[in-house]
């Protein structure tokens, strides 16, 4: 089951359906961001993901999705293949660079919804392709 809601949660990121998204996830989901603070519960992720779609354009490929035998726990490995639409707070000039990056996500899962979703990519290789 954890298998599928990831297949639905990254299919739904693909297609840049955040409702699709946060169907996947519990009310309280901890979202640990690359370098970032953990956002709890829908709405932060939600908000999270609106600021996302106004700065950049980012399609996954590669994807590779591990579960553990118990389904508590998942991850998957990626490539962020991305457009860097509108200056983001605290990061380089957006001119639409675009920029191909590896990265990954661990999963945590409850009642068949996932629960925590932390994401790892190298900032300072997207900072050197973008600049």
């Amino acid at each position: 089951m954890s298998k599928q809601v990831l297949e639905r949660y990254f299919d739904a990121f693909n297609r840049k359906d955040i409702a699709g998204m946060l169907d996947c996830l519990t009310e309280d989901v901890a979202h640990h961001v690359n370098e970032g603070d953990v956002r709890e519960g829908r709405a932060a992720f939600e908000a999270f993901c609106r600021r996302m779609a106004r700065c950049y354009d980012e399609t996954l490929t590669e994807l590779v999705i591990f579960t553990a035998e118990n389904g508590a726990r998942g991850a998957a490995e990626y490539m962020v293949n991305g457009t860097y639409l509108q200056s983001d707070e605290g990061l380089p000039e957006a001119r639409g660079q675009g920029y191909r990056l590896p990265a990954g996500s661990f999963f945590s899962f409850r009642d068949g919804k996932i629960s925590r979703v932390v994401t790892y990519y190298n900032l300072s290789d997207w900072m050197a392709q973008v600049a």
